[in-house]
């Protein structure tokens, strides 16, 4: 894991106008550095969007944190990670992921009961299609029997699995080139996530995934209540039994019966960061010291209670300190 490290932008909201993106992709331009993220998007499609930015010029490095499987077969998947790649020129992390349990049920019962397994088979073949094989696999409803992609030159694509627990480590150690987390705390990132994906990668031959940190920020501003910017922003993770379960592991205590106690829990124990914009930076740096390659900063509880010009403001101070910080 000798990646350089990188600090990268979270777009927060599944978009509705193209517009509202342009300035978060600019910046990312500006800066020269880092890439732009986007989650699934149910409104305008999350390749889409990035299509449209690099259509209007912004052609930066995107990556998708994370798409669903279960919505598209894994050839379409591995079609659309290599057409970003080459509208926008830049290398593309295709992140994937299978949903909360309660999603799969409504749109692919047949993966409810195997997330793992199915999830990490998917990733295979997105892997295998994109490398210019044959695939032969079954992931969830998904068959592919010896297809392959059609020659096309195109810059990098890197596949990314969504990690929250062990299980999912050791599936993005056997196949995924990166490794996605959301909401973990840094020690368990280190102590946890890493050595089981390592060793997973190791027993199959492979070189260890990377790691993309998505990290809730917040500047401390007068009058700002940063609980309830964290409860707006992951209101509904802290209810769900598979993310509290993980931030236990990880030492937060978080209960889904009490969502906003768990809001308060992410502030105090710094899971959701926050602080001068130099407190932040100092912050993130310590994300890379325990083991993460990318960390993306992700305003979203600003951009839901103040709006998107005070999650702006707040993303270019952090962004700001963090570079200062880095040529210091």
């Amino acid at each position: 894991m000798s990646s350089p490290t990188v600090t990268s932008v979270m777009f927060p909201v599944q978009a509705a106008d193209v517009g509202a993106a342009v300035p978060f992709a600019r910046l990312v331009q500006q800066r020269g550095s880092g890439r732009m993220w986007m989650g699934q998007s149910l409104h305008l499609e999350t390749h889409h969007v990035f299509a449209a930015l690099a259509g209007m010029g912004l052609r930066i490095p995107f990556g998708s944190g994370v798409v669903l499987s279960p919505l598209q077969h894994p050839y379409q998947a591995a079609v659309s990670a290599r057409s970003v790649a080459a509208l926008s020129g830049h290398p593309y992390v295709a992140g994937i992921g299978p949903g909360s349990s309660e999603f799969q049920s409504t749109v692919s019962p047949a993966t409810r009961n195997r997330p793992v397994s199915t999830v990490r088979e998917y990733v295979s073949t997105v892997r295998s299609l994109l490398d210019g094989q044959a695939a032969h696999s079954t992931a969830g409803t998904f068959t592919t029997t010896g297809a392959e992609l059609t020659e096309f030159p195109h810059p990098q694509v890197e596949v990314g699995l969504g990690v929250l627990r062990p299980a999912m480590a050791r599936a993005a150690g056997r196949a995924a080139d990166v490794a996605i987390t959301w909401l973990a705390p840094p020690a368990y990132i280190r102590d946890t996530l890493i050595p089981e994906m390592t060793a997973s990668a190791q027993a199959a031959g492979r070189t260890p995934p990377r790691v993309a940190s998505v990290v809730h920020a917040a500047v401390a501003r007068p009058g700002r209540d940063l609980v309830q910017a964290a409860y707006t922003a992951v209101g509904p993770h802290l209810a769900s039994q598979h993310y509290t379960d993980m931030l236990r592991q990880g030492g937060v205590p978080a209960d889904p019966a009490e969502p906003l106690q768990g809001a308060e829990q992410l502030v105090k124990s710094g899971v959701f960061v926050s602080g001068s914009p130099q407190e932040i930076a100092a912050q993130l740096a310590d994300l890379h010291r325990h083991g993460v390659h990318e960390v993306i900063v992700n305003v979203g509880g600003v951009w839901l209670t103040e709006g998107p010009g005070a999650a702006l403001r707040d993303l270019t101070a952090i962004l700001a300190a963090v570079d200062e910080d880095t040529h210091v």
